[in-house]
């Protein structure tokens, strides 16, 4: 569960920057400003959530907390939509600049979702990791998987799934995913606690 898990992480982070890029260009264009910030934006993010996930991972390892850090950023994409455009056209009408605008509209939309989707991979090693002499072998296990999902995420959203279905319906139905393997992680968790 937890290698799927993985890669439909890294499959749904790729995808919401590119879809991210679709949410600025109306109000921001599509230049190399745009594109500058969502990188630094999302490297940012999940730099501050593989350093966090890992402390948190050994602080507290379980399967409920590895849930919420799937529920919240779930939350968040859900509810994106609702507020994307207030907060583009606030900042768009403040007249920071054409390099700020991008930088500070990618920061409040997308850093926070991203910090709890970086914070996923290493949570995950702790998990998954149970004898310490395969540690290796098991972090490039699940960097690998979550790459390769990144990959299928970029590409399907740029070649297909935006033409398909449009920016906003994907994203939600990227935040329901989150949120229905969040579910299943709780109830998992409840059904290996009900066996001892």
């Amino acid at each position: 569960m937890i290698p799927f898990i993985v890669f439909m992480s890294g499959c749904i982070v790729m995808s919401f920057e590119i879809l991210g890029s679709r949410i600025l260009a109306p109000h921001f264009g599509n230049d190399i400003f745009v594109w500058g910030s969502l990188i630094g934006v999302f490297l940012s993010g999940l730099t501050v959530g593989y350093w966090g996930g890992g402390k948190f991972a050994d602080f507290i390892a379980d399967l409920r907390c590895f849930a919420g850090l799937l529920l919240v950023p779930g939350i968040n994409l859900c509810l994106l939509p609702l507020f994307s455009d207030p907060v583009n056209y606030w900042i768009f009408d403040s007249n920071y600049g054409i390099r700020l605008e991008p930088l500070l509209a990618s920061t409040i939309l997308f850093f926070f979702p991203s910090v709890f989707m970086g914070a996923v991979i290493p949570y995950a090693v702790k998990l998954q990791v149970k004898k310490l002499e395969m540690l290796g072998t098991a972090v490039g296990n699940l960097y690998a998987i979550s790459s390769i999902g990144s990959i299928v995420g970029t590409i399907m959203t740029a070649f297909y799934l935006i033409t398909w279905f449009g920016v906003r319906r994907i994203i939600l139905g990227e935040g329901i995913l989150l949120i229905l393997m969040a579910i299943v992680i709780s109830g998992f968790h409840l059904h290996h606690r009900g066996k001892h």
